[in-house]
């Protein structure tokens, strides 16, 4: 493809690149805001089969790219992210937005106020064009439990994962994980160039695996949680969601830092301007925890990880293996802890102050038990029963303080591990790539999550940072992601190791099916990155 060819559709070319390059595009004025936000826009509804967003947010996203392009124009742009799109999870306030949760209980429900993470985002520029789907109230690994309906997963509709079943497509299927699903879809899909998601115990690294795009999970404390709906207020973090590492960075340098809305927060550390582009691996020492090769683990996971270990040695960098003996024990204590806090947050949603409301009034008692039955789906029913029964007085010790202590042993392991000079975990992400949807509802959702969470939610409970690097197609043509695992506030070290093992592994661009024009395009014009951004 020859570069007068992409001269003729800039806002298409620019849907495939990375967040630095079509910056750049914008600032020297070879496509505008306004042309962005509306091919995102197109793309958005091109892929409403994907059920990737509950809200489009096309009027008011038309207003702030007109506003972006005014500032370019003028050679005053905000930052990196000004007229760039994106999209966040419904369970982050949105100011004059409804934010739903995918829930009935929150159904017409329209926040006075931006979440932290969002306004810093639209301080600098940034355009929002969407609330993307989850599982309700973030509770799930599949995203196939919000009263929405569940998402698809983009990969399911490439040629190469249609070639190999036969059947009905609307029924074959793939997830995108959860419970940040829609943000996963959106980033993979081309409809935005990055999303927000909340991760509790690996809901943006779980759906980032599965879909094939970069899902940093934050130290605990580093973004604020003020205006995310909370699950489980001691591990949920905002989570970012972007196709390449060097912009994961990019955003985390905007969204960190302390909030005085947020007591949980803490002062960034110090960071260069950007990611090095070149970064010397012999002085990283990589850590592979034994414990991590659990029962069900495929052998499509299993060969990357052994093979990306095997590139990291082959680099210079030192491989070890280590231990981390409390992990068996983690995903039972990370649920008794979830339920506990789980029981707590929702005592918030009795009908009276805002959101769904029974009309049965006979009784306020009756109003309260009917509202919240109506309101809230199975999941979340068995979760606030559950974590109910786990703080009962006669209980208490036996479960919740339990857990705790058990918690304190995981974030102990990694801290022992750490002290050994070991710089970063290489541990798979998921147990496989995504699973078929007719296949993964057979299961109950806690069967799911505990099975989909096994390797996420560790990091959590140590409120430690990690992101997911995907690596390869397995061989039903779907993503493959491996996890890394840094130390306390170590952050920006943890994503240039994962910035060079992404260089090392060079994932494909996605191709919908049927779309492989567009998608040749977006790969052509990758490969030009240096004839565009010149």
């Amino acid at each position: 493809m020859s570069a007068s060819s992409t001269a003729l559709r800039p806002a298409a070319a620019m849907l495939g690149l990375s967040i630095r390059e079509v910056s750049r595009a914008l600032r020297d004025g070879r496509v505008s805001a306004t042309e962005l936000c509306r091919k995102c826009i197109n793309q958005i509804q091109r892929t409403r089969y994907l059920n990737a967003f509950i809200t489009i947010t096309e009027e008011t996203a038309m207003e702030q790219a007109q506003r972006a392009d005014n500032r370019l124009r003028t050679g005053k742009p905000l930052g990196p992210l000004d007229g760039i799109p994106f999209s966040v999870k419904d369970n982050f306030c949105t100011e004059n937005i409804e934010t739903t949760c995918a829930s009935s209980m929150l159904k017409g429900y329209v926040p006075p106020f931006n979440a932290t993470v969002v306004q810093k985002l639209l301080d600098q520029g940034a355009v929002l064009v969407g609330k993307t789907n989850l599982d309700e109230f973030a509770m799930g690994a599949g995203s196939t439990d919000g009263v929405f309906g569940p998402v698809h997963n983009p990969w399911s509709y490439t040629s190469l994962y249609r070639e190999q079943y036969t059947g009905d497509p609307d029924s074959d299927w793939a997830i995108t994980g959860g419970s940040s699903g829609g943000s996963a879809a959106a980033v993979a899909s081309l409809s935005s160039f990055l999303a927000l998601g909340s991760d509790t115990g690996g809901s943006t690294r779980n759906p980032g695996s599965l879909c094939g795009v970069v899902a940093l999970k934050p130290t605990y404390g580093l973004l604020s949680r003020h205006g995310l709906i909370p699950l489980v207020n001691s591990m949920d973090v905002p989570g970012i969601m972007t196709r390449s590492v060097h912009d994961a960075a990019t955003v985390l340098r905007i969204l960190q830092g302390r909030d005085e809305r947020d007591s949980t927060t803490v002062e960034a550390p110090s960071t260069p301007p950007s990611l090095p582009e070149h970064f010397d691996i012999r002085d990283i020492c990589v850590g592979i925890p034994k414990e991590y090769h659990a029962p069900g683990l495929s052998k499509d996971i299993l060969s990357q990880w052994s093979g990306v270990a095997a590139m990291f040695e082959q680099a210079g960098a030192r491989v070890q293996e280590v231990s981390l003996p409390h992990t068996q024990h983690s995903i039972v204590c990370y649920h008794v802890l979830c339920c506990c806090e789980v029981a707590s947050n929702m005592a918030r949603f009795d009908g009276l102050e805002y959101g769904h409301r029974s009309k049965v009034d006979s009784s306020t008692d009756a109003m309260y038990a009917t509202t919240r039955h109506e309101g809230f789906n199975n999941v979340v029913r068995r979760r606030i029963l559950s974590g109910n029964y786990f703080l009962l007085k006669s209980n208490y010790e036996r479960y919740f303080v339990k857990a705790q202590q058990m918690r304190r042993l995981i974030a102990e392991d990694f801290k022992n591990v750490f002290r050994t000079g070991i710089d970063v975990v290489l541990t798979p992400t998921t147990l496989s790539d995504a699973a078929r949807y007719s296949d993964f509802i057979q299961e109950d959702n806690r069967t799911r999550s505990a099975q989909e969470d096994v390797f996420t939610q560790p990091a959590n409970m140590a409120g430690l940072p990690a992101v997911t690097v995907p690596t390869a197609l397995s061989h039903r043509g779907l993503p493959i992601g491996l996890q890394l695992i840094g130390q306390t506030l170590q952050d920006w070290k943890l994503l240039t190791v994962a910035h060079w093992m992404e260089q090392k592994v060079n994932f494909p661009t996605i191709r919908l099916h049927g779309e492989s024009n567009e998608r040749e395009l977006n790969r052509s014009v990758r490969e030009r990155t240096n004839t565009i951004g010149s």
